[in-house]
């Protein structure tokens, strides 16, 4: 069977990314428009109606105003891969190694993932749940990201002469990420997120510093890993690695499209102080490779299809 798929926001980033993961793929055919029919709005609703699926990659409202014009006789299933639904009651939040691959594949509305909130996820939310961590411990989140989770403002900015060598922002600390960290760890506090930006193309690091000692029970980092090791077992996608690398976390410049997702717990000798530490693709896992595992979900296909593993 052939999934028809609509991409709303084709030409962005986010958009171009997920069209090469699915190129060449049997199991999908493309609705596509034109440059003039991509902004109007007749074209968009029956494109959006005529899909099985379809990717929103859209800002906030314009992603809202995409779900309004699709019909609910339609049929049509939604993967969103903007901000505007990750906690919206009604749309299953798509992250499958946390909700279970089983409720993304039978959801109607499925919301993906923001980027550093996928990193700071995969780290706290299984350990917040196994009761390891308090879920009323004020967190902090220290994350550094490639330019192009920036859209293409920014890709021109990181791209023109004189470009930023390191861009620090969210200092009014109101940034749309902190909703979707909070529901989805079972937090009671909102986490202090510090995000930045460097002159690499993609990629990622997103790191929760703990003090492990001042926590009422007392975890230790090793059980942390350990814990991680056994909630993501067997998962294709994510790694937890049982080792620390020596010395240093890099981002290259030119990195290659990836879609998995790493994850670290560095520590001291006595296992009191830690760092847990997500390594992804701002492109991959954190966006574009994410919607193509929901969309292989939804449409009954093995969950890793087309993915860059």
């Amino acid at each position: 069977m052939t999934n028809k798929v609509f991409i709303d926001g084709a030409a962005g980033t986010t958009g171009l990314e997920i069209a090469e993961r699915l190129a060449g793929r049997s199991e999908f055919s493309l609705i596509t428009l034109d440059d003039a029919q991509r902004k109007d709005t007749a074209a968009r609703r029956e494109a959006l109606n005529e899909a099985d699926v379809a990717i929103l990659c859209l800002p906030d409202e314009a992603a809202i105003e995409a779900v309004a014009l699709i019909d609910p006789v339609s049929g049509t299933r939604v993967i969103d891969a903007s901000s505007a639904h990750r906690t919206t009651e009604g749309w299953c939040y798509g992250f499958p190694e946390l909700v279970g691959s089983e409720r993304v594949a039978t959801a109607r509305r499925v919301s993906n993932p923001g980027c550093y909130p996928t990193g700071f996820l995969a780290l706290v939310a299984p350990l917040v749940r196994a009761g390891l961590l308090p879920a009323d411990w004020p967190y902090t989140v220290n994350a550094v990201s490639g330019y192009s989770g920036g859209g293409k403002a920014l890709i021109e900015r990181f791209e023109a002469p004189g470009a930023p060598a390191f861009r620090a922002y969210g200092y009014d600390l109101k940034h749309k990420h902190l909703p979707e960290m909070k529901a989805h760890a079972g937090l009671e506090h909102p986490v202090i997120f510090a995000p930045s930006v460097v002159p690499a193309y993609r990629g990622m690091i997103v790191e929760v510093p703990l003090h492990l000692d001042a926590m009422a029970n007392d975890p230790q980092a090793d059980a942390l890993r350990d814990a991680l090791g056994e909630f993501y077992a067997g998962s294709a996608v994510v790694t937890v690695h049982d080792k620390q690398p020596v010395g240093e976390l890099l981002l290259g410049p030119d990195d290659t499209p990836f879609d998995g997702l790493e994850l670290f717990v560095f520590s001291n000798d006595g296992g009191w102080n830690a760092r847990l530490v997500a390594r992804l693709d701002n492109l991959g896992k954190g966006a574009s490779g994410a919607a193509v595992q929901n969309l292989n979900l939804l449409c009954g296909l093995p969950e890793t299809a087309g993915l860059r593993l």
